[in-house]
Order: C-alpha cells, then sequence, then structure tokens
C-alpha cells in the first residue's frame, strides 16, 4: 500500500478490500462469525493457511495490477507461501475459498467511488473565500501540491449508511472565545519554534506523523502474536481494523469538504498563502484583535496534510481503533504497546497505553503540539470515529447467534 504512492485515507480503503477478503475466507472455513460481504461454501479439510494467502493475493493483484514493481513483488511472495503449503486436496480447497472470497470483495465494491491512479485529486464544492476557508498549506511540493483525495468523502462506505451518517458540530465561528483560546493555543504550542512546548510533547508529536495504515496494521499483528490469536481471531481483529478505520475516514473526509475548515497556518499566517486557485494572494486574517497573526509562522510538522482542517482524521481512525480495540478485548483496560516515528524517523519509538482513554487524550495532544490542529478539531474528530465504530461493529463481524 505504502509503495503504491496512495495517501492514508485511501490506502485504508485498499486495506479494507483486503482484509475483508481474508476475513470472509476464513469464516468460511471457521465458522463461528457473520461473513462480511457473502457465504462462501468451503469443501470439508480446505486449508485455513491457503485461503487466508489466497485472498490476500487475489484481492492485492487485481487492485495493483497496473504496478508493474509491486506485483513482481507480490508474485514472488506469492509463490514463496505457496511453496510452504503442503501439497493436496486441503490446499487446493483452501485456495479456492481464498479466490471465492477476493472475487467476492471485488464484486462488491465496484463502482464504489474509488478513483484511481492512487494520489489523485478530484473536484469539490467550494465556499466563497474569506476567513476560515481553507486554502493550500506549505510547503506546496508534490504531492502536498493538490487538494488531497476529496472524492475519499463520496466513496460508499464499507457498513455506514453514507458518509454523511454522523453529523459533527460546526467548527467555532471566528468571534467566540472559543476561536480564541484555540488559535492562540496551536500559535504557542505548535509553533516550529515554540519555547512552551516540552522535549516530550514535541517527541510525541513527532512519534504520531508515521504512517497510520503501517501503526495499527502492525498493532494488529502484535496484539495477534502476543495474546496467540488464532487465525479467526487475527483475522476478524484485522479486519475490524482496517474496515472500521476505512469507514472513518471516508466519513472524515466528506465532513472536512463540507465544512472546509482552515489550518492553522493559513489562519497564523496569511502570507503563507500562495495562488492555489481557492482565493487571493496573501490569504485573510480573520478580523479578531485577540488572534494576532504573525507573518512567517510554521508548524512544527513541516509537511502539513492538503485537505481541510476540520474535524481531525488523525483523532477520528484513532478513535475507530480504540473502538475496535475495546469491542474486540472486551474491555477498556487495553495495555497495548503502539509503535510510532522515532527521532531519526523510524518506526522504532513504542507508547505504552493502559486505556483507551488514554490513546484518545494523546492524539489531541500530538496534532495540537504538531501545529496542525486546533485542540477541539481532533475532539471532533475523536467522536465521530467512535459513533463510526460504535455502529459498525455493531452491524459487522459479530458471532453467529
Amino acid at each position: 500500500m505504502i509503495g503504491s504512492g496512495a495517501f492514508q485515507n485511501e490506502g485504508l480503503i485498499y486495506m479494507a478490500y483486503v482484509s475483508a477478503a481474508v476475513y470472509d475466507a476464513v469464516v468460511a472455513i471457521e465458522g463461528g462469525y457473520e461473513p462480511y460481504a457473502s457465504r462462501i461454501e468451503a469443501a470439508p479439510g480446505a486449508s485455513v493457511d491457503a485461503a487466508v494467502v489466497e485472498a490476500a493475493y487475489t484481492t492485492l493483484r487485481f487492485y495493483f495490477a497496473d504496478f508493474g514493481g509491486l506485483v513482481a513483488n507480490l508474485d514472488a511472495r506469492h509463490a514463496e507461501a505457496l511453496a510452504l503449503l503442503p501439497a493436496g486436496s486441503g490446499t487446493n480447497a483452501g485456495r479456492n475459498v481464498g479466490v471465492a472470497a477476493a472475487n467476492a470483495i471485488i464484486a462488491l465494491r465496484t463502482n464504489d467511488g474509488r478513483i484511481t491512479p492512487v494520489a489523485s485529486t478530484s473536484g469539490f464544492p467550494t465556499n466563497a473565500p474569506g476567513p476560515g476557508v481553507w486554502r493550500l498549506t506549505p510547503p506546496f511540493t508534490p504531492p502536498f501540491d493538490k487538494p488531497q483525495t476529496p472524492w475519499v468523502g463520496a466513496v460508499s462506505p464499507f457498513i455506514l449508511t453514507g458518509s454523511d451518517q454522523f453529523h459533527p458540530p460546526s467548527p467555532p465561528p471566528l468571534t467566540s472565545q472559543r476561536w480564541v483560546d484555540e488559535f492562540n493555543e496551536v500559535k504557542d504550542l505548535g509553533a516550529a519554534t515554540s519555547g512552551s512546548r516540552t522535549p516530550a510533547e514535541t517527541a510525541t508529536a513527532r512519534f504520531w506523523t508515521a504512517n497510520v495504515i503501517r501503526q495499527y496494521n502492525r498493532l494488529g499483528r502484535d496484539l495477534a502474536l502476543a495474546r496467540s490469536l488464532d487465525p479467526m481471531q487475527s483475522a476478524r481483529l484485522l479486519a475490524m481494523i482496517n474496515v472500521v478505520g476505512a469507514d472513518a475516514q471516508i466519513s472524515v473526509m466528506h465532513w472536512k469538504y463540507e465544512f472546509l475548515f482552515w489550518r492553522p497556518v493559513t489562519a497564523i499566517d496569511p502570507t503563507a498563502v500562495i495562488a492555489d486557485g481557492f482565493g487571493p494572494v496573501d490569504g485573510f486574517e480573520d478580523g479578531n484583535d485577540r488572534t494576532p497573526e504573525e507573518p512567517g509562522w510554521r508548524p512544527l510538522v513541516a509537511n502539513v496534510p492538503n485537505h481541510p482542517e476540520y474535524p481531525g482524521a488523525h483523532g477520528s481512525i484513532t478513535s475507530a481503533v480504540a473502538e475496535v480495540l475495546t469491542e474486540f478485548l472486551g474491555t477498556d483496560q487495553l495495555n497495548i504497546d503502539i509503535r510510532g516515528t522515532d527521532a531519526g524517523g523510524a518506526l522504532n519509538a513504542t507508547h505504552h497505553f493502559d486505556t483507551a482513554t488514554q490513546l484518545r487524550e494523546e492524539i489531541v495532544g500530538a496534532r495540537l503540539w504538531a501545529g496542525l490542529h486546533y485542540r477541539g478539531s481532533t475532539e471532533a474528530g475523536i467522536d465521530l470515529g467512535r459513533k463510526v465504530a460504535h455502529y459498525d461493529l455493531n452491524h459487522a463481524f459479530r458471532p453467529v447467534r
């Protein structure tokens, strides 16, 4: 997924395709849970391992057929995996189940609103230029030089009835005390040169710049190994993470391009705006004398995601995953380790979370300290992600009664 160049929100859609196919393949053989897409008949003795290999391979091969290097690597890994399986009817039957599960997902998701090639932008309804309205943000270098995947908000959700099913409250009015508080807070704590942010807060902000697809799928794999989950529970956990996560991001992207609220960098520094086709250069001041602008202000995290600010996407996905873990483990006491970006830029740092509440609270701080979001935006994303996950988990991946 990462090698394809897909942005994180669209990458979760592809991961949802794959993990749903694997889940349905395992359900067909092991039983015990409702399938996601369709019920598949498995021959007696069908190999679960073979079904997992074939479901993942067939799905990925279909969606990434145009990526020569990725396909060559995928084909090689597929051959390597098959070579580890015993020859015989059980393996053949399992492979048939995997192919059937993948094809069912591919058929179900045909014409679901996905746009290719990956990292494509698209049109969206714009608001009249003015204070509070989103503009493209620095550094304006590819792939951060165009609106990121507005089309994701129009993709058919995997379980939700619609991407607009849960309506967040509107961003704060620019005349409100809440706006004054949140503007000045991120201006102080989120600046690249902030003297108020602690070293630990800076490290936490950078920790959460890791690719969320890698972070949360790594978490799923780590949990499966640490808790000795069987194939059914492992497939179910990863499907819940990716399918629910995809719905959370489809929903948050819908609302981002509905509200079109500006990022801190263009609110604090109107001179950061360039000729982007969405309004004049320079940008606008908010007209509030209690929120003084600061030319040259830049956030700690320089590569600002080039999609609108509100609600916070990282809050949405993190909260959705927290709800998945709470449901899967049957408790808010998660006792988990999550890997993130270390000082050298590698995925080697580890943060421990005793509870889902701790996880949600940390992401609010992290995005504020990064200078990417106002506090209330991440909190709105957290509320949205929790609602999406709660709905999804009450309508899919349930035990057979």
